[in-house]
This record gives C-alpha cells, sequence and structure tokens, in this order.
C-alpha cells in the first residue's frame, strides 16, 4: 500500500511539472506572437521611413538648384558645361544618352530573353530547364563593373573592326553588354509567365491540330502577356539605372546626339562623374546632382508604375 501511495504521488508531480513546463511554454508563446507583429511593422516602418527620407533629401537639394538654374532651361537646355567660366545646365545630352543607351540595350535583351523563356517553358524538359536556367541566371549575379570593362576591353575593339568611325567610347558598346546584363531578367520572368499558364489550354490546342509553334505564338504568349510585357518594362528600368558600364564605356562627353557611335553620358554616369570630381558642397554643381538624381528617380519610378499597371491590366487568372 505504501508503495502504491508512493508511486502515485511520483505521479502526481510529474504531471504538475508538465502542466506547469506547458504553461510556461504557452507564456512563452504567447509573448512571441504580441511581439513579433510590433517587431515587423517597426521593420516595414523603417523601410517607409528610409525612402521618406531619400525622397525629402532629393526634393530639398533640387529645390536649391531651380532656384539658380530656371526650371526650363534645366529640361530644354542641350548644352550641359557644369565647370566653364558660363556653365549651363541642360539635362537634355543626358537624357539623350540614357533613352538611347536602354533602347539599344533593350533591342539585344527583348529578343533574346523572349526566345530564351520560350524555349525553356514550351521545350525544354525538365532535365534541361533545371540545368540551364541556373546557369542563364549567373549572368545577373556578375558585377556590373566586370561588364563595363568588357564592353571597354573587349566589345568596343570588336564593333570598331566593323564600323571605322566608331569612337574609343561610345553609346553603343554599353548598351549591347546591357543589354547582356539584362537577359536572364527578361528570360526568367518571361519564363515564369508562360510557365504559369494552364497545360490544359495547350492540350487543347494541341488537340485541335495546332503545331507546337503556333501553340506557343497563339495561346501561351497572349495569355502571358502581362507578365511578359512587365518584364520588358522593368528590363527597361533596370537599364536606365545603370551606372558602372556606362561610365566605363560610353565616356564623358556631354554631347546632344543621336548618333550611337559617338561618346556620350548618362544620368548615372553624370552622378559619378559629379560625386567623384571636386564640385564643393553648396554650389550650383553640386546642387545639379541632386536635380539629375530626382529625374532619374522620376524615370525609374514611372517605369515601376507601368509595370504595375500593365501586370494588373493584363493579367490572367488561372
Amino acid at each position: 500500500m505504501e508503495t502504491n501511495s508512493a508511486e502515485k504521488k511520483g505521479k502526481a508531480v510529474s504531471v504538475r511539472e508538465i502542466i506547469e513546463k506547458n504553461k510556461n511554454t504557452r507564456n512563452l508563446a504567447n509573448i512571441t506572437e504580441k511581439v513579433m507583429p510590433n517587431f515587423l511593422l517597426l521593420i516595414a516602418i523603417i523601410s517607409i521611413l528610409t525612402t521618406i527620407g531619400i525622397v525629402f533629401t532629393l526634393l530639398t537639394e533640387t529645390v536649391e538648384f531651380f532656384k539658380r538654374v530656371p526650371f526650363v532651361e534645366f529640361f530644354t537646355g542641350t548644352v550641359l558645361k557644369p565647370l566653364s567660366q558660363n556653365p549651363q545646365f541642360g539635362v537634355l545630352p543626358l537624357l539623350t544618352g540614357t533613352i538611347i543607351s536602354s533602347v539599344i540595350a533593350m533591342f539585344v535583351a527583348i529578343p533574346i530573353g523572349l526566345m530564351t523563356a520560350i524555349y525553356l517553358s514550351e521545350y525544354a524538359s525538365d532535365k534541361v530547364r533545371r540545368t540551364l536556367k541556373p546557369l542563364l541566371e549567373i549572368l545577373a549575379g556578375i558585377p556590373t563593373i566586370v561588364y563595363g570593362f568588357f564592353a571597354f576591353t573587349f566589345v568596343t575593339p570588336i564593333l570598331r573592326e566593323f564600323i571605322p568611325g566608331l569612337e574609343p567610347t561610345n553609346i553603343l558598346s554599353p548598351g549591347i553588354v546591357m543589354g547582356i546584363m539584362i537577359i536572364p531578367m527578361v528570360a526568367s520572368l518571361s519564363e515564369d509567365a508562360m510557365s504559369s499558364v494552364p497545360n490544359a489550354m495547350r492540350e487543347g490546342a494541341l488537340a485541335l491540330g495546332s503545331t507546337r509553334l503556333e501553340v506557343t505564338g497563339k495561346v501561351v504568349i497572349p495569355a502571358a502577356i502581362s507578365g511578359i510585357i512587365a518584364s520588358f518594362v522593368l528590363g527597361i528600368s533596370r537599364a536606365i539605372g545603370e551606372t558602372m558600364i556606362v561610365t566605363i564605356a560610353s565616356g564623358s562627353s556631354k554631347n546632344f546626339t543621336f548618333d550611337i557611335t559617338q561618346s556620350m553620358q548618362t544620368m548615372t554616369a553624370y552622378i559619378v562623374e559629379v560625386t567623384g570630381g571636386d564640385a564643393p558642397a553648396g554650389s550650383t554643381i553640386y546642387y545639379s546632382l541632386y536635380a539629375v538624381a530626382m529625374t532619374l528617380f522620376i524615370f525609374t519610378f514611372i517605369m515601376n508604375l507601368i509595370a504595375r499597371y500593365i501586370s494588373r491590366r493584363f493579367r490572367e487568372e488561372y
């Protein structure tokens, strides 16, 4: 009898210990549940405040610049000579260089990236897709400064063999290399959009007698058009914001021209030049840095808004 009572007491003690442990674990879980939402909210607020701080800094310094240089002169001027005795701050040479380099990049990236996406989505086997897609995305991991030296030391000499009038620094070479850099983005996003199209649509078109190419062109691409176009727009915004490739390979000549064989400067390259130069704080050229940066910010912001609009407007739910 004494042995049974001792066993019962031991079991009661162990049950109490288990209950106490469960209570402590439950209390810790409750505390974690209360703390984590606040912690995550704080992280989100930090991100928002950082964005607000960047925009506020750009706006305040840009306003100071436009107190010294007329708004119309900045956006319509075709001459940019910030260091001359009579400085001129027309942004059109930078806008032209940025747009031309981005257009050249997209002429390279869109066809190659789209055809790559079509192959990976519609023709490649699972084994080939699992092998090729990671290899393709390695291009996205190469530092842009490496692309810049590649454009300057390899692509430009080759192009000069075929285009004798091509200058050592020009806008064509960095535009092509930027297109190569953007291929993984266009190909990956487009392939994801095409892969999301249900197989039932493909099988139905094939059952009606369509070829694989007809299914791709008349069924898959129209169904995935929102994601494909969004990848194009995001690629353009990536090209607009590229810095090191154009800084190294396109030169620093602020020419207002549409001749792609000439040396030109983009907005990002100008920002690098000013920040790395001898522009004293508080000078007009110093504030022009923020005006150009604000223009670049608006460009990329508009591109992202267009991409979001296209994705929502033409999205197909399956």
